[in-house]
């Protein structure tokens, strides 16, 4: 049974090896961390209308069957509102901005291992951003190198909780969840922080916001 206040995760992959390991990783790490769900492909994953137990962080391969990457079901996945970490054997910087302007909150390699996935999975799941080498690599190499790419939906939560009093008030605006305002948020946050500018408070993120004409002074 998990620790009832252990971070709760599930993972899905079609290698039990994997499954095995990062179970094992998880029970030797500081914080309290519980699998309680895995899965050998998104389809089983996706089919499920409401999970076993709460779940805090998905850990999400991308490659299933020797097929191409499976980005659509990365899409659904985020777009149900679950904070999704990426762990995957691909690097090319493209699909790795692809998953992120998709929704999700860190990108890893599994060659980073361990310490890198634990710690991702403990950034997750308090709304901290996690910058991996294997991010850092992509973010650095995009055209945009000091101006981070956010996506349409970024910049509408962006702007929406700069106008309103609360990620409630923004939550129902949007029609979305407030944890989904909140992994939104974090993941500007790590693009921010990819291109050396950091904004980890909401004053930081209207400068660089409107630094960027993202936003103007008269719409907040």
């Amino acid at each position: 049974m998990p620790e009832t206040d252990a971070v709760r995760i599930a993972v899905i992959d079609d290698h039990a090896v994997i499954h095995d390991g990062i179970q094992a990783w998880c029970q030797a790490a500081e914080t309290p961390i519980s699998l309680v769900a895995t899965y050998t492909e998104p389809a089983e994953f996706i089919a499920e209308s409401v999970a076993p137990q709460p779940i805090d962080v998905v850990i999400l391969d991308l490659q299933f069957d020797r097929q191409a990457p499976n980005l659509e079901a990365v899409r659904i996945i985020c777009e149900r509102g679950y904070r999704v970490i990426i762990y995957s054997q691909h690097t090319d910087s493209s699909l790795v901005l692809a998953c992120l302007d998709l929704g999700v909150v860190t990108y890893l390699s599994k060659a980073e291992g361990r310490a890198h996935l634990v710690a991702a999975i403990e950034a997750a799941a308090t709304d901290r951003s996690y910058l991996s080498p294997t991010m850092a690599k992509a973010m650095s190499a995009d055209d945009a190198q000091t101006q981070p790419r956010l996506s349409q939906r970024e910049r509408e939560v962006l702007l929406s909780w700069f106008q309103t009093e609360s990620k409630a008030l923004v939550a129902k605006s949007l029609f979305i969840t407030v944890r989904t305002i909140d992994t939104h948020l974090a993941r500007i946050r790590t693009k921010y922080a990819a291109v050396g500018r950091p904004a980890p408070t909401k004053a930081a993120l209207v400068v660089r916001a409107i630094q960027d004409g993202l936003v103007r002074a008269d719409e907040l």
